[in-house]
């Protein structure tokens, strides 16, 4: 058998990643929803459908500064023969926090705030530059069409109007629309713990370069950035040696404070993958509380996933590799992490892009690949591969996107057309 048919024989015995996915993520469940005041509310997910309990505007007012009229006293203004002024007689001023309701009558007008309510009768307000500015009677030179410079009642959110659905993000001009339909508190998901732990003897802190047997613990930032990103609540525990004792304390000390746990490293099999050994072995006859699945997924096959602790807090275990432990939260830790936050949907936004460059992919595996993602001119984007495989990590830092190439797929030629997930980096 050819080293080929070798590959393609181990990868048809693994678990192809969107039937590993929905058996996760079917054992997930949105954290209980709470109330909180509005000034709290951004960043976290609607538990339920939002309406406006009252109108906006609340009332009938000017747009712009100038001065409320009726539109039938100003209608000749600038058209006649030599371009004649209207003159109105202005029988008060109306600001923002006028209250008293005031009526026009034929010829008369009020000189308005934006903002100030209208008075009974006004159809529309001319801006102070189409006037002479004057105090107690104003020379109107143009005629604004009738409606100008009015903002009736309702007319952007109407009382009843359904403002957001659940599983929405309150998003800081959400918090806004709330404020001024009248809501001053919301039903939303907790923005979930997530509790980061990286494992390994061979891990040292970052602030110093890898010697032979030590390796800089990259993931353990990488991750709590990423879960921040993702829109948790992120803590990072630091390093744990491969001590079993010391690991099962430390995730049961974490289930206190976290709504999910992820570890980094020791997913393999080799002599050295503790978190496998110590979360999979089992114990009076019941398996351990974590499975672990060689998937169909590059880079970094093997992914683990159960509960631990009294309260059956949730842990996703990602490999140790720092280009596919990223990979791996983006796959599986992240659609989790907006899952229990109640976010709608949980994946990424994809596009079809062109793709620039013929890329090769292992045959039998889901790759994602970094890559940078650009809109054409004429609409749709292109794709321009970036470091994959053993370079993830460095392709990773300066991806817009991640190229999907499909288990059948072992070479995409450039000019094809192919599916990017759209990564939101701030840029």
């Amino acid at each position: 058998m050819t080293a080929t048919a070798d590959a393609e024989a181990a990868a048809n015995e693994l678990t192809p990643l969107a039937d590993y996915l929905g058996s996760v993520l079917r054992r997930l469940r949105a954290l209980p929803p709470l109330d909180l005041d509005l000034t709290q509310a951004y960043g976290n997910v609607l538990a339920e459908d939002v309406v406006a309990p009252h109108a906006f505007p609340a009332f009938d007012q000017a747009a712009v500064d100038g001065y409320a009229a009726r539109w039938e006293d100003i209608s000749g203004a600038g058209r006649a023969a030599g371009g004649r002024a209207v003159r109105l007689n202005v029988v008060g001023d109306l600001g923002a926090a006028s209250w008293r309701p005031v009526r026009l009558t034929p010829g008369s007008c009020f000189s308005v705030a934006a903002g100030a309510p209208l008075p009974v009768a006004a159809d529309v307000v001319v801006p102070v530059e189409w006037t002479d500015q004057g105090m107690a009677a104003v020379e109107i030179y143009r005629t604004p069409k009738r409606g100008y410079g009015v903002r009736r009642a309702g007319e952007e959110l109407p009382a009843g109007a359904l403002l957001a659905r659940a599983g929405t993000y309150v998003s800081p001009a959400l918090v806004a629309v709330f404020a001024a339909t009248g809501i001053g508190h919301v039903v939303v998901r907790p923005s979930p713990r997530v509790v980061v732990v990286a494992t390994g003897d061979e891990l040292v802190d970052v602030g110093r370069g890898s010697q032979p047997g030590q390796v800089v613990d990259a993931n353990s930032h990488a991750l709590t950035a990423a879960a921040a990103e993702a829109g948790a609540l992120a803590y990072r525990v630091g390093i744990c040696d491969d001590d079993p004792e010391g690991l099962r304390g430390l995730l049961e000390d974490q289930t206190l404070r976290a709504d999910l746990i992820i570890t980094t490293g020791g997913t393999g099999t080799g002599p050295g993958d503790m978190v496998r050994r110590i979360l999979s072995r089992r114990e009076g006859g019941r398996a351990g509380p974590v499975t672990f699945t060689e998937v169909a997924l590059y880079p970094g096959t093997a992914l683990g996933f159960g509960t631990v602790g009294a309260e059956e807090v949730p842990v996703v275990c990602l490999p140790g590799d720092p280009g596919a432990a990223l990979i791996g939260f983006e796959v599986l830790a992240r659609p989790a992490i907006q899952l229990l936050a109640g976010a709608e949907p949980v994946f990424r936004p994809s596009v079809r892009a062109h793709l620039l460059e013929t890329v090769s992919s292992p045959g039998g595996l889901r790759e994602f690949r970094p890559a940078h993602v650009a809109e054409r001119r004429g609409g749709g984007y292109t794709v321009q591969p970036l470091s994959g495989g053993p370079f993830t990590l460095s392709g990773l830092a300066e991806a817009n996107g991640l190229l999907v190439l499909g288990e059948r797929v072992t070479t995409a030629a450039a000019g094809s057309t192919v599916d990017v997930l759209l990564l939101d980096r701030r840029r």
